[in-house]
């Protein structure tokens, strides 16, 4: 029997909300990866700076064995000030590779009234991972990529910024297919209160979009 795959998340009600974690690991099991077991830090609001001064993730790092750390950035420090963004990012991969561990960088999305920022968000994940040798989730862009083939597609809450279970789901199926996807490429089946051709539609964004995001990042200079 396969070990199970440990994540632990660092992060926000970005993750938080609708429980991205649970979602996964549910895509996990019906897709026959075996287990996945996880943990989440998240505190409203927090920063990545926030969470490395507060210390409760660098104690359950060196506490537990993790085959990948998830890292989320406030959702617009990125885009306010990208160098500090890298700087949270860089500082925390130290700690994480202090552990044997590997980094993840969770590519968040725009809020709903200021879709053009997302060019800027991808733009500072994209460099920090290609820095740090760390694979990025390009949620945002999966999102950016749906909303642009359906444009009255609702992913985004009624707050504009946080997503509702279409943009949670979105988010799961592109970690599933950064990480877990195997020659099929396919997103296998689970029980989700969405209509099966939204489902369908979710799922072939976040295929389409991390092949394409693969592709780039592979013709990134050294």
């Amino acid at each position: 029997m396969a070990l199970p795959t440990r994540i632990l998340f660092i992060g926000n009600s970005f993750t938080a909300r609708n429980n991205l974690p649970d979602l996964m690991a549910s895509l996990v099991c019906a897709g026959g990866k075996g287990e996945l077991e996880h943990e989440l830090i998240s505190a409203g609001g927090a920063s990545l700076r926030m969470h490395l001064n507060k210390g409760d993730a660098q104690k359950r790092m060196q506490d537990t064995h993790w085959d990948y750390v998830v890292l989320q950035e406030q959702s617009t420090l990125p885009i306010k000030n990208g160098r500090r963004a890298i700087k949270n990012i860089r500082d925390f991969d130290a700690c994480i590779k202090e552990t044997g561990t590997q980094a993840v960088l969770y590519m968040t999305w725009a809020r709903q009234d200021a879709p053009q920022t997302q060019d800027v968000l991808a733009q500072i994940y994209t460099q920090a991972g290609h820095e740090l040798n760390a694979p990025v989730v390009p949620v945002g862009l999966a999102w950016q990529h749906c909303l642009g083939k359906n444009p009255d597609l609702l992913l985004h809450d009624q707050d504009k910024s946080h997503p509702n279970l279409a943009g949670t789901y979105l988010a799961a199926c592109t970690f599933y297919a950064t990480l877990f996807i195997g020659r099929s490429r396919s997103i296998p089946p689970i029980e989700i209160d969405l209509d099966e051709v939204l489902v369908n539609q979710l799922q072939t964004s976040a295929l389409g979009t991390v092949q394409a995001f693969k592709g780039a990042r592979a013709e990134l200079p050294n």
